[in-house]
């Protein structure tokens, strides 16, 4: 839509002409296109229909294609016959032309691919039902993960390991075993599990006979204790000895416990095996540190893409990293495109940005007073920027920081507000408030934006 040429119609309502033709003034000589704008005779654009509109269209246009309201319901090829142009639904909110044309840079056409596989762990498995084993692995499966981990328990050994195995196994799981139990990871192992999360030298000799029943074995090497480089050498050079495939986790350990250094050992362990596989336990930083755990996927995830630690282990325990499986999945995404394509891993994936919003929209006072002097129906239009809710129709126009005293002034000059209508307002002015506290967008009837973590909300007003 970049076409010097080109020359869109846009189709709009009375109340939102003033502020689409102020957008499309100063977007069009940026993208190169000009425009004319069909105010058709109807006051919100919102409520349009493909159907209607096709009927109020004029009958002469001189334009190369129609960009209708993004909240235009109905067959667009009513339009398309009307006019015989190409037609084509604009975003929701007319804020948003400029990422519409391409002015920010948005997903690109070949984001998506990743190198990175996540290992989803099941907590204290043998502690659950197989059922409910089964029930949480569907949910990390459908979150992004490669492989489950089933996390086992020190004390008895788990009985039923080797039926939980083979009961994801049969329903396509991919499966590995986190256990220093021999008899444990025996019995993962005959039932179908692929890797062994963990081995030292004190397992080494274990891990030699399993290779000799299972060659595609694979383990994961890893220190005796987490500042022991030199054991870690040693457990890695008699698994490549016997030719015992493997993974290497130097172990990232958490903040005030050596968390600098542990991302000191990856990288000098790096130097050492240029090309070994790496594996890296994220929710050492995710599950033990106070803060909403997606930027600190997205800090580890981008180390990892670096640094060619192509796995990780991550975990849902604690509430704000229950979502952690979804968020390394977008995050390995971002990483990949950003180290390959070497760009910044910005603007591009709007998903990871879940409390504030990636860009604030705002009218100003003389885009709102004027909406105001043009409303003369009785439904009210809430908005939220600079610190206030606004709320105005045909008869009033308040605003103010304190949803409360709004409200109290609203009622005051609408005394037949009924309760319904009242509840409404309320919800409304909550969503705002909200909106105005984080920094998010408000858009009137819709849900407000949590990133990948956004509910659709269904209108009742």
């Amino acid at each position: 839509m970049t076409d010097e040429r080109q020359r869109f119609l846009f189709v709009t309502g009375k109340l939102a002409e003033p502020a689409l033709r102020r957008v499309l003034t100063n977007l069009a000589p940026r993208v190169g296109f000009e425009f004319e704008l069909a105010v058709l005779p109807i006051t919100v654009a919102a409520l349009m229909t493909a159907n209607w509109v096709a009927r109020h269209l004029p009958k002469s246009i001189q334009a190369t294609g129609v960009i209708l309201p993004g909240y235009c319901r109905g067959n667009l090829e009513e339009v398309i016959q009307a006019t015989g142009l190409p037609t084509v639904l604009g975003p929701k909110d007319l804020r948003d032309l400029p990422d519409y044309f391409g002015t920010s840079a948005g997903k690109p056409t070949e984001y998506g691919h990743f190198d990175i596989e996540i290992l989803a762990e099941i907590n204290h498995a043998p502690t659950k039902s197989l059922s409910a084993i089964l029930t949480e692995a569907h949910h990390y499966r459908e979150s992004g993960a490669d492989v489950i981990d089933l996390g086992c328990d020190p004390g008895e050994p788990w009985i039923e390991v080797g039926d939980a195995v083979r009961m994801l196994r049969a329903e396509g799981f991919r499966v590995s075993i986190d256990s220093f139990q021999a008899e444990e990871v025996e019995s993962a192992l005959a039932a179908g599990a692929e890797l062994v999360l963990s081995v030292n030298s004190s397992t080494l000799a274990h891990a030699q006979r399993w290779h000799e029943c299972y060659p595609n074995l694979e383990v994961v090497a890893i220190p005796d204790t987490p500042t022991d480089l030199d054991s870690l050498h040693r457990t890695v050079e008699i698994l490549q000895t016997h030719g015992i495939k493997h993974r290497i986790d130097p172990i990232l350990e958490p903040i005030g416990f050596g968390f600098a250094a542990s991302l000191g050992r990856f990288i000098e362990t790096r130097r050492r095996y240029p090309d070994a596989e790496f594996l890296m336990g994220v929710g050492n930083l995710t599950e033990l540190t106070d803060v909403d755990s997606a930027g600190v996927n997205v800090l580890l995830a981008g180390f990892c893409q670096e640094l060619g630690i192509r796995s990780v282990l991550t975990t849902e325990v604690i509430n704000w990293a229950r979502s952690s499986v979804r968020e390394f999945d977008l995050a390995r995404r971002l990483v990949y495109h950003a180290v390959r394509q070497k760009v910044l891993p910005k603007r591009i994936e709007p998903n990871l940005v879940l409390l504030r919003d990636p860009k604030l929209h705002e009218l100003g006072d003389e885009a709102l007073a004027e909406l105001a002097a043009r409303i003369t129906d009785p439904n009210y239009r809430i908005f939220a920027e600079r610190g206030e809710i606004h709320v105005l129709n045909g008869n009033v126009y308040l605003c103010g920081t304190d949803p409360f005293e709004v409200f109290e002034r609203l009622a005051a000059a609408d005394p037949k507000l009924d309760v319904s209508h009242a509840f409404y307002l309320g919800y409304e002015f909550c969503k705002a408030i909200t909106a105005l506290t984080l920094g998010k967008n408000y858009t009137q009837d819709q849900a407000l934006r949590w990133g990948f973590l956004t509910v659709p909300e269904n209108s009742h007003r």
